[in-house]
């Protein structure tokens, strides 16, 4: 996604929290600067100032940054020898959104079963398996197939 003068972002919101890579394809690239640097702050006051070395491609410089809860992103480009693409005098700022808890589940994820529901679940189990016996060993008792344990004493 184009956004302005030769700036590309690998998404089309810039989200807070979240990784993003920063290509750059302006003036200073197309001068045939060798190393370009990525300038960035967070907010108005350029918070969490920091420069990072752009990876130099076949299409240009890029570099990934990962941003913060702030709410906007402002950067500019250098090439070390003292040359700047800062937007005349402006700087490039993008506004950084938060992310919609709306589309989140939230689940209660207490262990404590009802209780309710536990007793019948066991009282459910308690019946199943008194139905089982009886029809397992009732024949055996009427057909006279049952034999008795019997003790040496």
């Amino acid at each position: 996604m184009e956004l302005t003068k030769n700036i590309f972002f690998n998404t089309d919101k810039l989200v807070a929290n979240s990784t993003v890579k920063v290509s750059y394809t302006g003036k200073l690239f197309q001068d045939g600067a060798e190393e370009i640097f990525l300038h960035y702050g967070f907010g108005s006051s350029w918070e969490n100032l920091d420069d990072i070395k752009m990876e130099k491609t076949e299409l240009g410089f890029q570099a990934e940054i990962t941003l913060d809860d702030s709410d906007s992103l402002s950067f500019c480009f250098n090439d070390g020898q003292g040359n700047w693409d800062n937007n005349d005098n402006q700087n490039y700022t993008f506004a950084i959104e938060e992310l919609p808890t709306s589309l989140v589940l939230q689940e209660d994820l207490s262990l404590d079963p009802h209780p309710r529901l536990r007793r019948s679940y066991i009282w459910s189990k308690k019946i199943r398996l008194a139905v089982y016996k009886i029809i397992t060993y009732l024949p055996k008792l009427i057909s006279g197939n049952y034999k008795r344990k019997i003790s040496n004493q």
